[in-house]
């Protein structure tokens, strides 16, 4: 199945990311346009304290119109490793450092508009080292014990897809979601 790609136009640059219009021929011949939104890749962690406490950060999100109970995530710079990011984005939104990355995996946002992927980290080890938050950025910083979660889980308090993906990795990957 081959795609060919007729033409590619960046039709908007943003602070964050970019839309593409790509002009396509698809494997039946017929030709179709995709609008695509170029991201250069995040990573969200999982920061778990030595008794299995979990944290996260209430955050508001102007596409809701609200807040967001999610998991600590943020965009990769240029040329930014991804366990790199991790570890500043935690210093930056819970104000600890990991003293151990683990990489859990990553997956697609949102495949069909989007070319970003997702790092996924636990991070444990934590140790007070705190950074200033982005200038744009509302945060409240909540600590839930693994019931906590799973009731959250449950009773749709997550409505972060890249949280919940995250925690399902994590549970896969460790079992964390099954520890008392």
């Amino acid at each position: 199945m081959s795609i060919e790609l007729i033409s590619s136009e960046v039709a908007f640059e943003g602070k964050v990311f970019d839309v593409r219009v790509d002009q396509v021929r698809l494997a039946d011949g017929h030709e179709t346009r995709i609008d695509l939104v170029i991201h250069p890749g995040a990573v969200t962690l999982i920061p778990r304290d030595e008794d299995g406490t979990i944290w996260f950060v209430r955050q508001y999100r102007h596409a809701t119109g609200g807040y967001l109970l999610e998991l600590p995530a943020g965009t990769l710079e240029q040329g930014e490793d991804p366990a790199s990011t991790a570890s500043r984005e935690s210093r930056e939104e819970i104000g600890m450092s990991p003293g151990r990355l683990e990489d859990l995996g990553g997956f697609f946002l949102a495949p069909g508009y989007s070319n970003e992927y997702m790092y996924v980290f636990l991070a444990t080890d934590l140790e007070p080292d705190a950074l200033a938050l982005d200038p744009d950025e509302i945060i409240e910083i909540e600590k839930l014990t693994v019931q906590e979660v799973v009731a959250q889980i449950r009773n749709g308090g997550f409505q972060d897809a890249k949280t919940l993906a995250a925690l399902q990795l994590a549970e896969t990957a460790r079992g964390i979601l099954s520890q008392s």
